[in-house]
């Protein structure tokens, strides 16, 4: 999460979702930045209603902004078994040795499948009883998100290329697609009432 005090904007980072990148880039500029623990850097709209936005509140009433990024839903999970392949190296909690993108999908597809694997949903970050984030991004029009900031931030911002998982195989066929997308109906909803 990065807060820019003067320019009334909060980036709140969603997992998996381009936030490191920003962070590098933009955490100089900021008024405050929680990059660590995940759990207080990938702060979603809930925490921010009830803890965050009514702490700055007490200091100066004006409204903050709230940005971030939302990735395509079955690209997003892409992302995230690819990352966890990357993390099994070094963290054998997310042993992944034999597991195939199809498997996991299905894992995550199953009922408690986002929980159980500790992944969650999109939409769970970015809204909450009918409230939403005010200006969510699709990651994949990374310009219109990086011309947003410059305006608001008023500045250049260039992002680099931070946090790349291992390229691997992350097919599915037509039927598995169709199920997982079913499974992930909240984020598909959401994603495509993006502008």
């Amino acid at each position: 999460m990065l807060i820019f005090w003067d320019q009334r904007l909060v980036f709140l980072a969603t997992p998996k979702a381009g936030s490191t990148a920003i962070e590098a880039a933009l955490e100089p500029l900021a008024s405050v930045a929680i990059t660590r623990p995940a759990a207080l850097k990938h702060t979603g709209i809930a925490t921010w209603r009830a803890h965050v936005a009514p702490w700055l509140g007490a200091e100066d009433r004006r409204e903050f902004t709230t940005v971030a990024l939302m990735r395509e839903p079955i690209d997003w999970l892409r992302s995230w078994y690819r990352f966890r392949q990357r993390d099994d190296q070094d963290d054998p909690v997310h042993a992944m040795a034999g597991i195939t993108f199809a498997d996991f999908a299905r894992d995550y597809a199953a009922l408690g499948g986002p929980d159980r694997l500790g992944i969650g949903r999109q939409s769970d970050v970015l809204t909450q009883d009918g409230a939403r984030i005010d200006r969510i991004f699709r990651y994949e029009d990374m310009p219109a998100f990086v011309d947003f900031l410059e305006e608001r931030l008023d500045c250049v911002v260039e992002l680099p290329r931070l946090n790349v998982p291992p390229s691997v195989d992350v097919a599915l066929s037509d039927d598995q697609a169709a199920v997982l997308t079913k499974a992930m109906d909240a984020d598909v909803t959401l994603y495509r009432s993006l502008g």
